[in-house]
């Protein structure tokens, strides 16, 4: 099976990430770092109950949405995967596939199963009265934090005027491998998808010489009877002047 190898690295992709944010959640609190190079870089535990990089989605009903859209998304990418590998598509593509493959299921397994197993992770759907409902309410457990720059939004910008940004979102290995994935398909496109180049078949080729000697020996043979019809008018020219004479 010609999938099998890419369907490793994506599973191999979701394991690293679960364990990573299995850890996060057991050694640190909410809202806490570990910092890794001074303050610019550290692990930082957050929930995000939106989609990558922080974005969220509104509504209480929000997040269901967006978890099964995440499935749907996800069983997609895996058969647009395992297809590209059955037609021997370049080895690169099929690997970026795999990546955000793993990616997308790395998060899924948080909005659909941690809701249920980490206490107080589900997003609460509020109504009259905040209720809980677990299953695909999970939040996404994120960490890498790369605190380059950070501010308020000026009140003048639309929508977004007055609301904390930072530079960039914190994320996850799932998140970082989709947007590898991503990026990987969008600088080698033209290597992986060449424009389609006619090549003949030696069938083509016989054919068309074939058809070429044909028209060669039909124009040689128009050529021949012409040759003789204009010498056959010069040599009855010519006896015409001799019996005038």
């Amino acid at each position: 099976m010609k999938y099998l190898p890419y369907f490793l690295i994506a599973l191999g992709v979701i394991l690293i990430d679960q364990a990573l944010k299995l850890y996060i959640h057991s050694t640190l609190s909410l809202g806490e770092d570990i910092l890794i190079f001074g303050d610019w870089f550290k692990l930082h535990y957050t929930l995000n109950p939106g989609m990558a990089f922080g974005i969220t989605l509104g509504s209480d009903y929000g997040k269901l949405i967006l978890t099964i859209f995440r499935i749907f998304a996800g069983i997609g990418i895996a058969y647009v995967m395992a297809r590209a590998a059955l037609r021997d598509t370049p080895k690169g593509f099929v690997f970026s596939m795999a990546l955000i493959l793993g990616g997308a299921f790395g998060n899924i397994v948080d909005s659909t199963f941690y809701g249920i197993f980490i206490q107080g992770n589900a997003v609460p759907f509020y109504g009259d009265q905040p209720h809980f409902y677990p299953w695909f309410h999970g939040q996404v457990i994120d960490m890498f934090y790369f605190d380059i720059a950070s501010g308020y939004f000026p009140e003048s910008i639309p929508y977004f005027g007055g609301s904390h940004y930072s530079f960039f979102p914190i994320f996850n290995i799932a998140d970082a491998a989709i947007f590898i994935g991503v990026c990987i398909i969008l600088i080698w496109q033209r290597r992986f998808f060449p424009k389609e180049e006619v090549v003949e078949t030696e069938v083509e080729k016989a054919l068309k010489d074939e058809i070429r000697d044909d028209n060669k020996t039909e124009i040689e043979n128009t050529e021949e009877t012409e040759t003789k019809e204009t010498e056959n008018l010069k040599n009855k020219k010519e006896d015409n002047t001799t019996t005038g004479v």
